[in-house]
């Protein structure tokens, strides 16, 4: 349904007035005379208090002429339309506004039927700017809604190498995400199965695999970031930092503390294990541009920056370290989840592990060093940590009470190994917390 737009006649000549009202028939163009003014500033304040949408205005009028008029509403009324009423002899100041963007005026005495065709004009090309507003706001509410989906198909074409490098910053542009490439990615993988539980429906999966992405959101908080899910179900998560400089980036230690983190808060809360790994993207690009120098040596200059070429690296890249953590023996992979499931009991050994898996504590030493890069000592404070990190942030809990959660039943023994891990103590790291919140 079009609007009903409101008009407003100023002339000083209450005849012209009178005529052209009279003259009109405004219900079937969809248009209401609000009001009349018989003079410049009466017309300003009118305009002002009625809402006009379209103002018939003579040349030549007290207080405020037309030209003035015009000028003042243009800034206070933007999308007012404006037709001129002028005679023969003031012709040269209807040309002054047409200077000034006004298309259409009436030669008086006006011709009711001249009137009428260019009143149709205007009402066409206003209902026609109003449907466009109406779709251009529906489209950007639809597009609101669906940002999330949308960045996430986004970072998919990315990371799958179909986006060229100006499509790319369009594309961070418009979704609203840092024109730069991210700081990390962030693969997460889990089986479909749940321990001690029976088979899982699809509906139950996807539920899962929503909460795994939750979980690794919150953590990577406050950071901007990009949850996507290929159709195999493995998690990607594009996250991009604050602005840093390479200098200060995390170390891979961190990085892996990082992932062994997420690992851990998935198994405490939804009793899930999960295969994470975190890939700094400046690393590919680094990489890539030290390729580019030895594949031409004449080029000096600092290489520019393919979005497309970083980003499909860093995600092949950090695919095979993933697929590296899949091809654990199964000896490992049990060695581990036990770890992550026991880590609070103060008298978990090598030896008790080995008891368990029934295996002898030196081939298990030896197998877990050599899959895992790490001894079965470091990995066990690993997850000791990170839980003790995680009940720093979350909890009030005392120091004391918190080595007890995780393992350690000295609370001296607790802060040398945490300090020695995260490089202060236990009491430094939440003051550091509380104050930066």
């Amino acid at each position: 349904m079009s609007a009903v737009y409101n008009v407003l006649i100023a002339d000083d000549e209450p005849i012209i007035r009178e005529g052209i009202r009279d003259c009109v028939d405004w219900n079937s163009l969809g248009m209401i005379v609000t009001a009349e003014a018989e003079d410049g500033e009466e017309a300003l304040e009118m305009a002002m208090e009625q809402h006009i949408d379209i103002l018939l205005v003579d040349m030549n009028m007290p207080f405020l002429d037309g030209i003035s008029l015009m000028k003042r509403l243009r800034t206070e009324r933007p999308h007012c339309r404006f037709v001129i009423i002028t005679g023969h002899d003031e012709f040269k100041y209807a040309q002054e506004a047409i200077r000034l963007g006004v298309k259409d005026y009436i030669l008086k005495p006006v011709d009711p039927l001249h009137l009428y065709d260019v009143l149709h004009h205007i009402r066409t090309e206003m209902n026609g700017s109003l449907h466009q507003e109406q779709y251009l706001k529906l489209a950007t509410d639809q597009i609101q809604k669906n940002t999330s989906l949308l960045q996430e198909q986004f970072c998919l074409d990315w990371l799958s190498g179909r986006l060229h490098h100006d499509e790319i910053k369009q594309q961070l542009s418009f979704l609203h995400l840092p024109v730069r490439l991210p700081d990390t990615l962030t693969l997460i993988r889990w089986s479909g199965h749940a321990e001690g539980r029976p088979m899982l429906k699809e509906q139950d999966k996807q539920l899962m695999l929503f909460a795994i992405g939750n979980i690794a959101a919150e953590l990577l908080q406050p950071a901007p970031l990009v949850i996507c899910r290929e159709s195999s179900g493995l998690l990607v998560i594009c996250t991009w930092n604050m602005e840093q400089e390479h200098d200060d980036s995390p170390s891979i230690h961190q990085y892996e503390q990082q992932a062994d983190e997420m690992m851990t808060v998935v198994k405490d809360y939804i009793g899930l294990h999960v295969q994470v790994h975190l890939q700094p993207v400046a690393k590919i690009e680094q990489e890539i541009h030290i390729e580019d120098r030895l594949t031409d040596l004449s080029v000096y200059s600092e290489p520019s920056v393919d979005y497309s070429q970083v980003m499909t690296h860093a995600y092949r890249h950090a695919k095979l370290q993933l697929d590296g953590q899949s091809r654990l023996s199964p000896l490992v992979r049990r060695a581990r989840d036990y770890i992550q499931s026991h880590y609070h009991n103060p008298e978990l050994t090598l030896e008790k592990l080995a008891e368990v898996l029934q295996v002898s504590p030196t081939y298990l030493s030896r197998l877990m060093k050599r899959e895992l890069g790490h001894s079965f000592i470091h990995v066990l404070v690993q997850v000791r940590i990170q839980k003790a990190v995680h009940l720093l942030k979350e909890t009030d809990h005392s120091i004391l009470d918190i080595a007890l959660q995780v393992g350690y039943d000295s609370q001296h023994y607790f802060s040398t190994a945490f300090k020695k891990m995260i490089g202060v103590s236990p009491n430094q790291y939440r003051r550091e917390k509380v104050e930066n919140q």
